[in-house]
């Protein structure tokens, strides 16, 4: 039998939902939390085996790879073009499919651990961005975008990516998704 240590934590589910009515920012905030919040729900007990198990041949997708997609696209995203900085991708390296690819069960569990890294890291870049609609110090494709933009991707991302969740973890031990 598995220990706890080999497992990623089963967390349990304390979502309330976003607020039905909230000012743009509070609402736009509140999805993001909400599907940040969801993502160590979907992925709580699995072993690292079950995180890079390909489930649904002949897709590339596992659990884990989807954790690092979503580790990485939070640090693009608000490191680089909110904040301006050049942070490498934690890992693209010369692959620019490394964060589905160069998973191992040796790792998945420390993948799982720096998605929750990336989070706080950046939190805090987006609280110090007063304005939703100012031009952002990084830019997408040669231009400017401001944080609603970013914001909305974000939802768009996450929605898509925790559907994909649902049908891989299925697929994995038979829990279905919520």
């Amino acid at each position: 039998m598995d220990s706890i240590l080999e497992r990623t934590p089963e967390i349990p589910d304390t979502r309330s939902g976003p607020p039905f009515m909230a000012g743009e920012r509070e609402s736009l905030e509140a999805w993001l939390e909400f599907y940040r919040f969801t993502l160590p729900i979907k992925v709580g007990g699995l072993t690292p085996e079950q995180l890079c198990r390909r489930a649904v041949p002949p897709s590339k997708l596992t659990v884990v790879g989807i954790v690092r997609h979503l580790s990485d696209v939070e640090r693009y995203w608000f490191s680089n073009v909110v904040a301006g900085s050049t942070e490498p991708a934690r890992y693209k390296a010369e692959d620019p499919d490394a964060d589905f690819n160069g998973i191992t069960e040796a790792c998945a569990l420390a993948d799982v651990a720096a998605y929750g890294d990336e989070l706080v890291h950046v939190r805090e870049l987006a609280a110090v961005v007063d304005d939703l609609d100012a031009p952002l110090p990084g830019l997408r494709r040669g231009q400017h975008v401001n944080l609603r933009w970013v914001y909305t991707h974000m939802i768009e991302e996450y929605a898509r990516h925790l559907g994909h969740l649902d049908l891989l973890r299925e697929c994995v031990d038979g829990t279905a998704g919520y």
